[in-house]
């Protein structure tokens, strides 16, 4: 399987250990860096790279990897078409990919040891989305996206507490002195 893997500093050891043992495995990895342990380097400078190759079929599925896994999640989400998920357990890792059509798993290298994030990665690569399952354009997770844009459409608050709250642009993602801009919209 072709497998793109991304991380900054904070998953730099355990990408590097994946990428040895995915290659040793018989996949052929496309690494998006980092290249060197940086400790000034962020994660949507390497995960967003990934996350549109994923969508463009450049790669069949993605790893992406940051300190705790979770901003590495939310980054990749951003991206049209990524299904993205943290994951800790095998049940997650497998149920993920047949069920939700999970493409790009994400870990914390400061988290979890090396051993554990190779079994569930290659949990997460055998897997396969089941074929009685809803397919991914009209699934749970395509449902979910509808029923957010149309609460978007009635209200810029939460609830009834009267408290405004300001609505991100999905389509750009700015970071400190990093700058994502999806081009489909």
């Amino acid at each position: 399987m072709r497998v793109g893997i991304a991380t900054d500093h904070g998953g730099f050891g355990l990408k590097e250990e994946l990428v040895t043992q995915l290659r040793a495995a018989g996949h052929e990895v496309i690494d998006f860096g980092s290249h060197s342990l940086h400790p000034d380097d962020d994660y949507p400078d390497f995960v967003l790279p990934l996350a549109v190759s994923v969508v463009a079929g450049e790669v069949e599925r993605g790893v992406a990897i940051c300190g705790s896994g979770v901003g590495a999640s939310v980054c990749a989400n951003k991206v049209p078409g990524v299904r993205a998920s943290l994951i800790h357990d095998h049940f997650s890792a497998r149920q993920g990919v047949e069920d939700d059509h999970m493409n790009i798993i994400c870990l914390g290298g400061r988290v979890m040891g090396t051993m554990v994030a190779w079994d569930l990665v290659e949990t997460f690569l055998a897997a396969e989305f089941s074929p009685g399952r809803t397919p991914p354009e009209t699934s749970e997770q395509s449902r979910c996206t509808r029923k957010e844009g149309r609460a978007r459409g009635r209200s810029r608050g939460f609830g009834n507490s009267g408290v405004a709250a300001e609505r991100p642009n999905l389509n750009t993602y700015h970071g400190g002195s990093h700058e994502y801009r999806n081009s489909s919209s």
